[in-house]
């Protein structure tokens, strides 16, 4: 895994601006902690940070191939899993390989079949391409959006990177925040291509854009196709269990130390399985990590999220397969401490508001961090499966809106409610929500003959796949790499997708069950209890200090009575959360207040300009 910048410019010799794109590169050190390089030509710049994975020694970069008509030349982030069979396929056609990297299969793979070389990749990934051959960029984003990667048109061509940071590095972008790029921030529809800053666009996934002398162009390779199912409930079930076992044992492949990310729960306990049975047949004992906090278990309280603490499926499923477990504890003190939350936003890039969630996540991957290199993860499961709440929750089901913004509980609430009443009034949130979920579901294709609850669960099932997932692999991506920590995510190969996505929902909840398909599929592998344990959420302190730590904070930006925090959150609203009762920090009112935080350290760190009402 690895981060990527770019700067192409058709009008001017970038041979000169060595500085600025170091500068663009170094912001992504997390990212690829390993090794940086740079290289320039007259109107490209490329540059690169690599976390070693795959062949140590070989997989340096920028990669170059020199040609008679010019060097194409790869920056690359991810993996790709299906690299050997490429690999073996392209020395048959004449292809010689200096090192045994993914990365040079790529490379070769480019000259080989050139831009359509992205239809044959299974992988997660993000990479550029500077082919001098014919002065183009060609950009090449994975299926599902596991790995990021952001754009800014230029008049003369185009900035990229990995993330937000490296464009903002480079003076000739702007960094300008209005009204409209702050609705998706507050609506959460995962609109395609939002990436917060004016004139930033995230590539999307499946996507091919090829930018050169005549402007910029963009293909769709992949998407979500809606296709008719023939197989039996029997013949489902085997399918999605082979499908899993070859992920896994494809995603496991790695020079370095590799676990995986054990929290109880039905998804990662396959994944943790199958990886445990896929390196005893090499005489490996697969590690295993989980996040707990302290005092959690024994002070547990249920509520409408949560039946049960963690640790003891943890602790039984680590028991069952045999891996080498750590539960990394944390203190409640260490999550209220506002240089943690400072770090959160700094790899988010931007105020999300997830609080504990996100530096709960931050902590668990530092701490996995000392130990191994790459991990898997169970992100994806739910999406797919069919595992929230809001799937089998009538009202949020059946509501004509995205079905996770539909759901009502005690922890949700209006998320414009803490906002300026004025800039309240100009977002108009419910009509961008309206015309996002119009524009979703205009997409989705349906069978000739699907009865109207078909309809409404293939819809449904589109939007979290399409839409909501994307932010969870974001946030993944984020935490992990902001620690130099690879996450690989086998419920999103694309194989997988295609097939459970087309499979009635009356098969993906078999026995009456949320997610029945999986649990069918890999209930052979795992301990009963879990095989039927209910879903659980990532988890998520229940120390009363924590509200009080967030009300001392929120009167620290208070007392700045200048605070760009106030050109977005209404001053009256923090004033009277963060001096009322501590008891009262709760829910959607916790969530405003993390807001109202993040922001204030996202704008000290990236100072935008802020073109509000």
């Amino acid at each position: 895994m690895c981060g990527i910048t770019g700067w192409v410019a058709f009008e001017a010799d970038l041979t000169t601006q060595r500085p600025i794109v170091e500068a663009m590169t170094a912001t992504m050190a997390e990212r690829g902690p390993d090794e940086s390089g740079v290289w320039l030509d007259r109107h490209v710049a490329l540059g690169h940070r690599r976390l070693a994975v795959i062949d140590l020694p070989g997989g340096r970069q920028p990669m170059r191939a020199d040609t008679p008509a010019g060097p194409v030349v790869l920056v690359y982030s991810g993996e790709v899993y299906n690299f050997t069979e490429l690999r073996t396929q392209l020395t048959g056609l004449g292809h010689h390989f200096r090192t045994g990297s993914d990365t040079e299969v790529v490379l070769r793979g480019y000259l080989e079949w050139g831009e359509q070389l992205a239809e044959r990749l299974n992988g997660m990934y993000a990479f550029a391409i500077w082919d001098g051959r014919e002065q183009k960029l060609v950009l090449i984003r994975d299926r599902m959006g596991v790995k990021p990667l952001y754009l800014h048109r230029t008049p003369d061509g185009v900035l990229f990177g990995s993330e937000p940071k490296a464009v903002l590095a480079n003076p000739r972008f702007r960094r300008r925040v209005d009204t409209g790029c702050l609705r998706e921030l507050v609506g959460f529809t995962k609109a395609p291509g939002w990436a917060l800053w004016r004139d930033l666009h995230e590539v999307e996934p499946g996507t091919v854009v090829t930018v050169d002398a005549a402007g910029l162009r963009e293909r769709t390779y992949w998407r979500l196709e809606t296709l008719e199912h023939t197989d039996d409930p029997r013949t489902s079930v085997a399918r999605v269990s082979e499908l899993l076992t070859d992920v896994v044992a494809r995603q496991v492949v790695a020079d370095v130390p590799r676990c995986v990310l054990l929290s109880g729960g039905l998804d990662s306990c396959a994944v943790t399985a199958l990886a445990a049975n896929e390196l005893s047949a090499s005489g490996e004992k697969l590690r295993s990590f989980a996040v707990d906090f302290a005092g959690y278990e024994e002070n547990f309280r249920p509520d409408e999220l949560r039946e049960t603490p963690d640790s003891p499926f943890v602790r039984e499923v680590s028991a069952h397969v045999g891996t080498e477990h750590q539960n990394v504890v944390l203190d409640s003190r260490a999550l209220m401490d506002p240089a943690l939350r400072r770090a959160v936003v700094a790899a988010r890039d931007m105020p999300i508001g997830l609080g504990d969630i996100d530096s709960s996540m931050l902590l668990l991957f530092r701490a996995i961090r000392r130990e191994s290199t790459v991990a898997l993860s169970g992100e994806f499961a739910d999406e797919l499966f069919g595992g929230y709440a809001w799937f089998h929750h009538p009202a949020a089901r059946d509501a004509d809106t995205f079905p996770w913004l539909a759901f009502q509980n005690t922890y949700t609430a209006d998320r414009t409610t803490p906002l300026r009443p004025e800039l309240r009034a100009a977002l108009d949130i419910g009509g961008y929500v309206a015309d996002e979920y119009a524009t979703a579901v205009a997409k989705v294709e349906h069978l000739d003959g699907e009865d109207a609850f078909a309809r409404r669960m293939r819809t449904s099932s589109h939007l979290h796949i399409t839409r909501l997932v994307r932010a969870m692999l974001d946030r993944k991506d984020r935490m992990s790499m902001a620690v130099g920590l690879e996450v690989r995510v086998p419920f999103a190969d694309h194989r997988l997708v295609e097939y459970v996505y087309n499979t009635p929902w009356s098969l993906k909840t078999a026995d009456g069950r949320e997610k029945g398909l999986l649990r069918q599929a890999v209930a052979h592998l795992l301990p009963r209890s879990v095989v039927e344990r209910v879903k659980s959420p990532y988890p998520s302190t229940q120390d009363t200090g924590y509200a009080l730590a967030l009300q001392e904070q929120a009167r620290e930006v208070l007392a700045e009575t200048d605070s760009p925090v106030f050109a977005v959150f209404d001053r009256a609203w923090l004033h009277q959360v963060a001096t009322g009762a501590a008891e009262a920090v709760t829910g959607g009112v916790r969530t405003g207040v993390e807001r109202a935080l993040d922001f204030h350290h996202w704008a000290d760190l990236y100072r935008p300009e802020l073109d509000l009402v």
